[in-house]
């Protein structure tokens, strides 16, 4: 990635947590830490930030009023990623008008790098892709583009692989404790909490209609579609 001000960052965290610093630097991303909102506006680019990466471990009330601010501010404004602690998991319902991902902390950089490129990737056509297909969903695993009903899916990073691991195997069900592994690839500092909260995300962007895609199977996880043996 280019150094210009066009792929820049701005992190709301000055000084820069060590982790976050070198994951960026050894992403490519060049990025500005600022401390307020103040200091953004200051100090962004002529193109405007590529992107916004929050961390609100230490303060989250500071991290919603800086998202806040930057969305009226703006009517185009740069997606956002918020670093969040497992405690503070439960804070991000009923606020995804103010960031477009997040990250649980301590996070895992291959993780947030995904997320930040998935994030701040422009869509691309392509002649040719490959498809997963369950009645009126289609995922693009080439895309990383999904609809339903021909509306699309605006989803962030770990919610589409989620919903395209479930849809991928349809009928099964899966403990908490299983997608964690499938999906997350690795020991998830968010415990089974985060498949929880990725789910009701993915229930309330499919809608009402197609919620029940994702089935809720009492004390042992969550099944996508029907099995085999209902009609």
């Amino acid at each position: 990635m280019s150094g210009d001000g066009a792929r820049m960052l701005v992190v709301l965290a000055d000084p820069a947590p060590p982790e976050l610093a070198r994951t960026l630097d050894l992403a490519g991303y060049s990025w500005k830490a600022v401390a307020t909102i103040s200091a953004a506006n200051e100090a962004e680019p002529d193109g405007g930030w590529a992107g916004i990466v929050v961390d609100a471990s230490a303060d989250l009330d500071g991290a919603w009023a800086f998202l806040r601010s930057a969305r009226k501010q703006n009517s185009d404004p740069a997606r956002a990623l918020v670093l969040v602690t497992g405690a503070q998991i439960g804070e991000l319902q009923h606020r995804d008008d103010l960031f477009d991902d997040f990250c649980l902390s301590p996070f895992h950089p291959a993780e947030l790098e995904a997320r930040l490129r998935h994030m701040l990737t422009a869509e691309v056509e392509v002649t040719s892709a490959d498809l997963v297909e369950y009645g009126e969903l289609i995922l693009n695993l080439e895309t990383y583009q999904a609809s339903i009903a021909g509306r699309p899916l605006d989803m962030t990073y770990m919610e589409y692989e989620l919903l395209k691991f479930l849809a991928q195997n349809p009928g099964k069900v899966f403990t908490r404790e299983i997608l964690l592994s499938r999906v997350w690839g690795y020991e998830y500092y968010g415990g089974a909490r985060t498949v929880d909260v990725h789910v009701r995300r993915l229930r309330a962007k499919l809608g009402e209609q197609h919620a029940g895609l994702i089935q809720t199977v009492r004390s042992v996880g969550y099944r996508f579609g029907q099995s085999r043996w209902e009609t």
